[in-house]
């Protein structure tokens, strides 16, 4: 015979003080959870919708990031001659051989140094990356020392607003412009045109060169045809999954840290579960010794018991939940330890995170009311009766 869920219900709703605390404690694990796995999610977010999957991300062989690649320019015309590749709109092949370089900037009202990417791009990357998009001031000229920088940078480091002079290397650049790339890493950036930067920051190479595919489909047979061109040496990927990779080392720690911070927290939550579910039992020892009399099985009582731990931390999960929804979209940085480019990014707090946030509660309910819900349904009814 089953004991009626609404008794369980009742039976917390009856001790407000008690049954509130330990919500409360579970819930601010599940925030700290909750809010470490948006970290994470952000981050990777950012990384991956930096590529398209039918663009082609070409850098030097060996290369463990763009920044260490070096390709000649022999190379890249090699690359932009292929038939494979789609032309843009000006009848020019869709391609954009870029600089890549981090330098080091102070940041706004601390003074403490960040590293910025800073991009040389073909004046067709805005067409080969068209969710990029200048959305104030207007995009650099050709044969001009002129920049845009991403919105993610705005107002977080010094010298870059409109219309102020940055300098590289020796040669001054002018801010023309503020761009938008759908939330990617792309808006962590300063973009000029590919000769300018060239000249002044790293000679004459350049760190990647990315083109779109007339038909994706064809991705495999272009990748073995360069791999085997004896005059290229060279690593050839998708973009996005180029991208998607190079967040994989601290989107990995993230998640771990997730994990490992909050199962320390939740050991104090669970102790408070079962601090509240053992006090819940001393109180109605007579209650349950008349329930196994009345005939409900030990094992009903066990269930109870464990279903009223679980209840009271989903409670405590749900307003986790809802003290972690504002963080949802608040921008932060982080370095990215493959590039060691200063990543602006916002927490995303995804459904999947939501149900793991759930499923977290739960289980500190489980382990939290599992030694309580068993000393009940083992009571020895003479004794409970008794007052013993």
């Amino acid at each position: 015979m089953r004991i009626p869920l609404l008794y369980s219900v009742r039976s917390l709703l009856h001790r407000p003080a008690t049954s509130a605390s330990t919500a409360l404690g579970i819930a601010l694990v599940v925030l700290t959870f909750v809010g470490m796995l948006a970290l994470a999610q952000g981050f990777q977010a950012a990384m991956i919708e930096t590529g398209r999957p039918d663009n082609v991300f070409v850098i030097r062989a060996g290369s463990d990031a763009e920044m260490n690649s070096g390709l000649g320019r022999d190379g890249a015309a090699i690359l932009k001659a292929l038939p494979e590749v789609a032309p843009a709109v000006n009848g020019q092949p869709l391609a954009s051989a870029d600089v890549y370089v981090v330098v080091a900037r102070p940041r706004t009202g601390t003074g403490s140094m960040a590293h910025v990417p800073v991009r040389g791009v073909d004046f067709t990357s805005f067409e080969l990356r068209d969710f990029v998009r200048v959305v104030e001031g207007r995009p650099f000229r050709q044969g001009q020392p002129e920049v845009v920088v991403g919105r993610g940078l705005v107002g977080r480091i010094e010298g870059l607003e409109l219309g102020e002079r940055v300098r590289f290397g020796q040669q001054d650049f002018t801010v023309v412009g503020y761009f938008t790339a759908g939330g990617s890493a792309f808006e962590s950036e300063v973009w000029g045109e590919n000769e300018q930067l060239m000249s002044v920051l790293r000679g004459p190479f350049y760190q990647s060169l990315t083109f779109r595919l007339s038909d994706p489909a064809v991705f495999q047979g272009v990748k073995q045809k360069l791999k085997a061109d004896p005059r290229l040496n060279l690593d050839v990927y998708r973009e996005s999954d180029y991208f998607a990779g190079q967040s994989e080392q601290l989107a990995r720690v993230l998640r771990f840290l997730a994990f490992f911070v909050t199962w320390i927290m939740a050991l104090g939550a669970i102790f408070g579960a079962i601090n509240t579910m053992d006090a819940l039992v001393g109180y109605r020892a007579r209650e349950i010794a008349l329930l196994l009399t009345l005939g409900f099985r030990p094992r009903s009582v066990l269930a109870t018991f464990l279903f009223e731990a679980v209840l009271l931390s989903l409670a405590g999960g749900v307003l986790g939940l809802v003290l972690a929804l504002p963080i949802n979209g608040i921008t932060t940085s982080t370095t990215n330890w493959q590039s060691f480019a200063e990543i602006v990014f916002q927490f995303r707090i995804t459904p999947a995170i939501l149900l793991q946030g759930l499923a977290f509660a739960a289980v500190m309910g489980l382990l939290g009311g599992f030694l309580p819900a068993r000393r009940a349904s083992r009571q020895v009814i003479a004794q409970a009766l008794r007052g013993e």
